[in-house]
């Protein structure tokens, strides 16, 4: 009897989401996305812990990032030896077609899992309207369709993902719904979710909620702060232990735009400038607000290891 408990328990381990750095994208001078930088990084990510880096997910600008680039940095990571079961890919469109182009690409190159928003172009549309556009992706990619994880973020898309929609996808797609990405900073709602289908992969998107989270059966996270705190955040993973200091870390980065402030703190930490650049219509932090978040993240975590 305790050696099948063991047995699966170790499959759960082994299948537990863990990890993923949300990875920003560097670009360079003229505005290009400097891939080996980016592969640099990805291995970085990976050496500090993390299981697996999600390109062109929100934090990595992918709206911003044109279809034939994200070919060429797909097939760049594999070249370089950067493991398909090591990559997830955000696909964020409005077009059903544009989406599963994108999620097929990644599914047919061996990716872990494809990250799912949906349509944040339409507004005020229904759980139907939904479920109808993700079965049309789903269709669209046909027999390969497989470990899609449904993206909420209501902020950015201006579309809730409700439980009920996860419990109908799930009742459709068992064999492709692998998870959700929870990014609405609404407790409650995470609470919900988590109560009712924490047998998928629940990924807490927001980092002040990641050890209650686990806590209540939350298998990991898809996470900006990744980029930088891989060591702080493993503890909330896999502990479920709680960090006050990363709590106030992320309430203070929310009083700045997220991304330009995620790449402040990569160009800090590196010494390297050039990871400030957003493309457009982001921008760069202002230096006077770069002086302040890197010295708010620095009295927090530099300071406090001292």
């Amino acid at each position: 009897m305790s050696l099948v408990v063991n047995e699966r328990e170790k499959q759960l381990s082994r299948d537990r989401f863990g990890l993923s750095a949300a990875l920003v994208t560097p670009f360079d001078a003229k505005m290009r996305v400097d891939v080996p930088k980016a592969i640099a990084h990805a291995r970085h990510c990976l050496n500090s812990g993390c299981n697996s880096v999600t390109l062109f997910g929100t934090t990595g600008e992918g709206s911003s990032i044109g279809d034939d680039e994200r070919e060429a940095i797909l097939k760049a990571f594999l070249d370089a030896g950067v493991k398909p079961d090591q990559i997830v890919v955000g696909v964020m469109a409005n077009s059903y077609l544009e989406a599963a182009a994108q999620a097929g690409a990644a599914l047919d190159a061996g990716c872990r899992a494809v990250l799912l928003a949906p349509p944040s172009y339409f507004k005020n549309v229904s759980d139907d309207g939904l479920f109808a556009w993700f079965s049309a992706v789903f269709a669209q990619i046909g027999a390969s369709a497989r470990d899609i994880i449904v993206y909420n973020i209501p902020s950015v898309t201006a579309v809730e993902i409700s439980v009920d929609l996860i419990s109908r996808l799930r009742e459709a797609f068992p064999a492709v719904i692998s998870g959700v990405k929870d990014s609405s900073g609404n407790w409650a709602y995470t609470e919900n979710l988590l109560a009712k289908h924490k047998d998928l992969a629940i990924l807490i998107g927001d980092e002040r909620d990641l050890a209650a989270g686990v806590r209540r059966g939350g298998q990991g996270a898809i996470s900006g702060m990744a980029n930088l705190y891989a060591d702080r955040l493993l503890p909330m993973i896999n502990e479920g232990r709680d960090d006050t200091a990363m709590v106030e870390a992320v309430q203070e980065l929310l009083k700045f735009p997220v991304v330009p402030a995620v790449k402040a703190l990569v160009a800090h930490h590196t010494g390297d400038a050039g990871w400030r650049r957003a493309r457009a219509p982001l921008q760069a932090l202002p230096d006077s607000d770069f002086s302040r978040v890197t010295s708010i993240f620095d009295r927090l975590f530099v300071a406090a290891a001292a």
